[in-house]
């Protein structure tokens, strides 16, 4: 019974600290970005990282596409922070693509975060963004059940 109050109290002192980080790195986050609103618009692009590390990247940018700020956040726990990244002040973001060589130089998933910064920045500047909502979790599963009903249809309507 003293084994079980012993590791409750240690998953409970865990889940704590844990969110107590993870307010702090949404308060780091919302910090950095007001100071980059304050310069101008925000192009955020994200690559989310189950796994490997997550990349957030922050471009403060003109009405006609100049960087006038950049900031990144990688990493796989709540401790991390963002760092400026001085090498693209002044470039401008419809330039930012994978043929960029500013942008071959820096690893596969901060490319990525940068691409789809350049890719939402476009696509507000169309006119045509429509935020994405995820799927939940149950309506996967419905989906994934409805396939699986539909190909065994197929193969019954293919044997007779």
């Amino acid at each position: 019974m003293n084994f079980i109050y012993v590791f409750g109290f240690f998953a409970l002192a865990a889940y704590l600290l844990q969110a107590l980080l993870g307010f702090r790195q949404i308060k780091h986050f919302n910090n950095i970005y007001q100071s980059l609103r304050k310069k101008g618009k925000v192009a955020i692009g994200r690559r989310k990282g189950r796994f490997k590390a997550g990349t957030l990247v922050l471009f403060a940018i003109t009405n006609e596409g100049i960087i006038l700020d950049a900031k990144k956040m990688q990493g796989v726990t709540v401790l991390a922070k963002f760092h400026s990244i001085p090498q693209y002040l002044g470039e401008d973001i419809h330039y930012l693509d994978t043929y960029n060589p500013l942008v071959r130089k820096e690893n596969k998933l901060l490319r990525q975060a940068m691409e789809n910064a350049r890719e939402v920045f476009l696509r507000v500047e169309v006119g045509n963004y429509r935020e994405e909502k995820p799927m939940s979790p149950v309506g996967v599963a419905i989906n994934q059940l409805q396939l699986w009903k539909n190909q065994m249809k197929l193969k019954r309507k293919r044997s007779v």
